[in-house]
């Protein structure tokens, strides 16, 4: 009888939501959140600020139908919306609970008043096959953008309010009264906060893609879509829906079709690159040739779960060899 393979197993749920709303007691927040999701054994990263909560945890089924029941009764995230995605394992490594000053740092203030115009996924593939006089700013990091990305979409990473200001100014060179600018995000939160400082800069017609990418992939499967999603847990990229989607990302090294992304095994180093599996080996897991002879190098997987911190490391020799006898560890 044929065994299942591991990925047809999906007795967990990654879940991701964000709520911007007022917390007047966030290291309470914190300290409940962390109990009771150790409870449960949760993994993931949760950040809660005095602006609203916003979190990615992996959890199995049952546990995580109770998790958000548990956030649904409690005020104030009655009304927070939750997006889904079924996995066969934990996505995290652990769980960290934190408080921060901002969701999502950007430096500035945000009045979280006025954003961009929802749009439905379904609204959002219409606007794309419209002849509409649009823009579609992909608000991700430029690494997520080259991995896949929505057909048309121009990647717009600001990592500092400085670098929207500049963005912005450039972008208003290019529009009339009548364009639309779009803007998507992977679940959302990005596209609420830098659509409301579009609208700051005098820029109206702003509309953004509700429940993000995440959210179209469930509506409107892969329409639309090129590659793969970039996600910060340890799937690293998944695709957005059951249909297949173009490869539009290349390997560093021999530049053929590839969408797996790994960190370089020098420690030193530890780049972000995208890596097929004939050049990771020949490369030893490193970004480039310099790194294969560098003082720090770690254990690569062939599978592209990140890399952990040193110490989870085997650390001698023999160590190494018996764990590589069960997993494809090279050494």
């Amino acid at each position: 009888m044929e065994q299942p393979h591991p990925q047809d197993d999906t007795s967990y749920l990654v879940i991701s939501y964000y709520h911007f709303c007022p917390i007047d007691d966030p290291n309470l927040e914190v300290h409940e959140h962390k109990q009771y999701v150790t409870t449960l054994n949760g993994r993931g990263r949760i950040y809660v600020s005095n602006q609203g909560i916003n979190g990615q945890v992996s959890l199995e089924k049952e546990k995580a139908h109770a998790y958000m029941q548990w956030l649904s009764v409690r005020k104030p995230f009655e009304k927070m919306e939750y997006k889904t995605q079924p996995h066969h394992s934990h996505a995290f490594a652990k769980l960290t609970v934190k408080y921060r000053s901002e969701l999502v740092a950007l430096g500035c203030a945000v009045d979280m008043t006025k954003t961009g115009k929802y749009l439905t996924p379904t609204q959002w593939k219409e606007l794309l096959e419209s002849t509409a006089d649009k823009v579609i700013l992909d608000v991700r990091n430029d690494y997520e953008w080259k991995l896949g990305h929505f057909v048309g979409a121009e990647v717009w990473p600001c990592q500092t309010f400085k670098e929207f200001k500049e963005r912005v100014a450039e972008l208003k060179k290019r529009l009339t009264p009548e364009t639309k600018v779009l803007m998507y995000c992977t679940g959302g939160i990005r596209c609420e906060l830098f659509s409301s400082l579009l609208i700051d800069e005098g820029i109206d017609n702003v509309f953004q893609l509700h429940g993000g990418i995440i959210n179209y992939g469930v509506h409107e499967k892969s329409q639309h879509w090129l590659g793969k999603l970039f996600v910060f847990d340890d799937r690293l990229s998944v695709p957005i829906s059951d249909e297949e989607a173009p490869v539009i990302a290349t390997c560093l090294h021999c530049k053929k079709p590839c969408e797996v992304y790994y960190n370089c095994a020098n420690m030193d180093c530890n780049e972000l690159f995208i890596s097929c599996r004939e050049c990771l080996i020949s490369m030893k897991g490193c970004c480039q040739e310099s790194c294969m002879h560098a003082p720090r190098l770690r254990p690569y997987k062939l599978s592209s779960i990140p890399f952990r911190k040193w110490y989870h490391y085997a650390k001698t020799k023999a160590d190494l060899l018996r764990i590589a006898k069960t997993e494809e560890i090279h050494v």
